[in-house]
């Protein structure tokens, strides 16, 4: 018998209920892009830089990877928080219990995590080859698919006239093309954005707001924009 998990009782609500550590996380996030910006850019304030001009190590690029990981999982967080009116920390919601209070969701914050999370998300998208990783994927999850699909029958008299793991191979590159291909037209925008928020400073910003945010919600059980 296979285990079955609520989703909403065992991962939505829960990752509601983290939204201040969240913001704390995403803060920490922040200032490892801002690091990783500067380093690559050899400029905490130069603002447009020429790819052959970055100058970055594997070990950061690979803890930015880690962005799209947190980005999500404050975008779920807040998404959480809002459909299910959960309070994003222990000391928010016992706040509002003192001051007599519906002990519910915090509105900014859902609404700031969602759009943290995104950027968040989106962030790494100028220095991963999206295209071709989404022609990737596509076309190995069609090749296995065919793989076990197609009958022995049929494998046998295909086997007649070509190798089928040549036909296979064929049918990757040919996938992996045309995916790879109208990705590259649509992770435009992602790239776009991604540019944009590299700022070193902006991210800086970002972070300093996160942590601020953060505390008021663990420490203190309020919210920056007031108790809301």
């Amino acid at each position: 018998m296979i285990l079955q998990i609520d989703f909403t009782e065992h991962i939505l609500k829960p990752l509601g209920g983290f939204a201040g550590f969240f913001m704390f996380i995403l803060g920490i996030m922040w200032l490892v892009y801002a690091a990783y910006e500067t380093k690559r850019r050899k400029s905490f304030k130069k603002r447009k830089v020429e790819d052959w001009e970055f100058d970055i190590t594997r070990a950061l690029k690979i803890i930015t990877y880690i962005g799209f990981i947190i980005g999500l999982l404050g975008l779920i967080s807040g998404v959480a928080g809002l459909m299910f009116d959960i309070p994003p920390s222990t000391a928010y919601e016992a706040t509002a219990i003192t001051l007599g209070e519906d002990p519910g969701r915090s509105l900014f914050t859902s609404i700031i995590l969602i759009v943290f999370g995104i950027l968040t998300f989106v962030k790494p998208a100028n220095d991963l080859p999206l295209a071709s990783l989404i022609g990737i994927l596509a076309a190995s999850l069609a090749v296995i698919v065919l793989a076990l699909a197609i009958p022995q029958v049929v494998v046998d008299f295909i086997a007649v006239v070509i190798d089928p793991k040549i036909l296979l191979a064929i049918l990757f590159i040919i996938i992996f093309a045309i995916v790879a291909l109208t990705a590259k037209f649509y992770t435009k925008a992602f790239m776009t954005i991604s540019k944009a928020i590299s700022w070193p400073p902006l991210a800086v910003i970002f972070a300093i707001f996160c942590f601020i945010q953060g505390f008021l919600l663990l420490v203190i059980g309020v919210s920056i924009s007031g108790y809301f």
